[in-house]
């Protein structure tokens, strides 16, 4: 009887590290992002990060996708096979936005990269376009360093707009949309990739004019004590 407490002590303990490691991957990539966000603010005129989403699967959607699977129901079973437990959703404005977001993460040195699936490269059947990748982030415990898995999906907001949607269609029919339902939301969201494109070039044509006229407006410009008490505010 005392053994088998003991036991269930472990395993209380185990479980908690667990999912706390998970917990802290994700705040350690969001600050990550959001370090980003505030620099491109503050340092440049335009910032890629339009909004950051970030969620953890329950134990219940993790068990359920374990049955899934067929794995083994153990921790290191469940950490070596399933690698979206944390996640963190990046909405951009344009798709070289992506490509830029995920080389300065990338690049950073603590990051390791496990696997890229470009769904604008090569979108899936449904038209579906993002970038999606897997990493790993050293995570410093008391008595332990543990390097965990983090998905982070970047795409744009009108991919964003249409991936929402669909998902929303699927949960509604159970995953039995009819297929002319399939063929409309196909449509659309080659339509989110045509308006993507135009509005991208659109903003190029605006950097180009900028360019040609890169006068000064002295009066516009913050000093160093102005943008200290803007941070401060903000």
């Amino acid at each position: 009887m005392v053994q088998e407490g003991h036991e269930l002590k472990h395993l209380k303990v185990d479980l908690i590290r667990f999912m706390m490691a998970y917990k802290f991957a994700l705040e350690e990539v969001n600050t990550k992002f959001h370090i980003l966000q505030e620099e491109f603010q503050y340092m440049h005129e335009y910032n890629p990060i339009e909004h950051i989403k970030s969620r953890m699967k329950s134990p219940e959607s993790i068990l359920k996708k374990v049955k899934k699977k067929g794995l083994e129901l153990s921790i290191p079973s469940i950490q070596h096979h399933i690698r979206d437990i944390a996640g963190i959703r990046i909405n951009c404005s344009f798709t070289k936005d992506i490509y830029e977001i995920c080389n300065m993460l990338t690049s950073q040195k603590d990051i390791t990269l496990i696997e890229v699936k470009d769904y604008i490269k090569n979108p899936k059947p449904n038209g579906y376009r993002s970038l999606h990748l897997i990493i790993q982030v050293p995570i410093f415990m008391s008595d332990r360093v543990e390097n965990v898995y983090v998905e982070i999906q970047i795409r744009t907001i009108a991919m964003d707009f249409w991936a929402s949607l669909e998902h929303k269609i699927y949960y509604k029919y159970n995953k039995d949309v009819p297929s002319k339902l399939k063929e409309e939301l196909k449509e659309a969201a080659e339509q989110a990739t045509l308006l993507d494109q135009k509005m991208e070039k659109l903003h190029m044509e605006m950097d180009n004019i900028k360019a040609k006229d890169s006068i000064v407006n002295e009066d516009t410009l913050l000093f160093p004590v102005d943008i200290f008490q803007a941070m401060l505010k903000g």
